[in-house]
């Protein structure tokens, strides 16, 4: 099993890093992709940490629509920053994660759009993947992915909560869909069911973890381990062996990020 979206660098796992990364090796999980702030020394930081404990790791590094505002004023410096931080993190692998959010809007939306242009640019330049975040965004997502792909930008739109339209626009584009622990809760039978629709060889699963921890973990911190209980919930709505999934969705997030 891979965990292609997770935050281990995040301060919540500080204390116990190391325990963390032994679980994850004991549940069967072969690797992650880590998810750093572009310009946050102290995940930075703590990613050279994860580096070290587990060599199987890769890091993606981008500017969050949330925090998009703090670049309003030159939205092109998002790009810099993020340049800079790739060329000291040898093992980025992709931009991200990147996008809009229009739930919160805790950055104007029309900052938000020159800040996800400017690493998409960047993304295409460089020849990464994208980890794309979207909520309630769907349209003006699809859009600039459209006008900024150049035809040749590839991703994955992480943390799959959308429409099946969503899912449907987003594979003709050539990105993958991934899947986190919502899809585990009682109440995302909507989800499942655009979740069976994803061709196998366009998904991915994911913990995005300290965040959203499965069933039956909900309250708890999430961590990587936890990602075998998206693939449980994947492969029996599928009505396949768990191992046969995870297979697929390991070869899939290596063909993705190649790392």
């Amino acid at each position: 099993m891979i965990d292609s979206h997770c935050h281990l660098a995040d301060e919540k796992f500080r204390s116990d890093l190391p325990q963390v990364i032994a679980r994850a090796k004991a549940a069967g999980v072969l690797g992650a992709l880590v998810i750093l702030e572009g310009g946050n020394a102290s995940e930075a930081e703590q990613a050279r940490q994860v580096e070290q404990l587990w060599p199987e790791a890769r890091t993606s590094i981008g500017v969050h629509p949330h925090i998009a505002h703090e670049y309003a004023a030159d939205p092109e410096r998002a790009a810099t920053v993020v340049r800079a931080a790739l060329d000291s993190t040898p093992s980025a692998r992709a931009v991200g994660e990147i996008g809009l959010d229009y739930h919160y809007d805790f950055s104007p939306r029309d900052v938000q759009e020159r800040v996800f242009r400017a690493q998409l640019r960047l993304a295409r330049e460089r020849q990464l993947p994208v980890v794309i975040h979207t909520r309630e965004a769907e349209d003006d997502t699809i859009a600039i992915l459209r006008e900024e792909g150049g035809g040749t930008l590839r991703g994955v739109l992480h943390c799959f909560t959308g429409s099946p339209d969503l899912a449907r626009r987003a594979i003709e584009l050539g990105f993958y869909v991934s899947l986190a622990g919502i899809v585990t809760f009682p109440k995302a039978i909507e989800l499942r069911e655009t979740a069976r629709l994803v061709p196998l060889d366009r998904l991915l699963t994911e913990t995005d973890s300290p965040f959203l921890a499965p069933v039956p973990h909900r309250g708890q911190r999430n961590e990587p381990a936890l990602v075998a209980a998206v693939v449980a919930t994947l492969a029996g709505d599928r009505g396949i062996p768990a191992a046969d999934l995870a297979a697929h969705t390991t070869a899939n997030y290596r063909a993705l990020f190649a790392p």
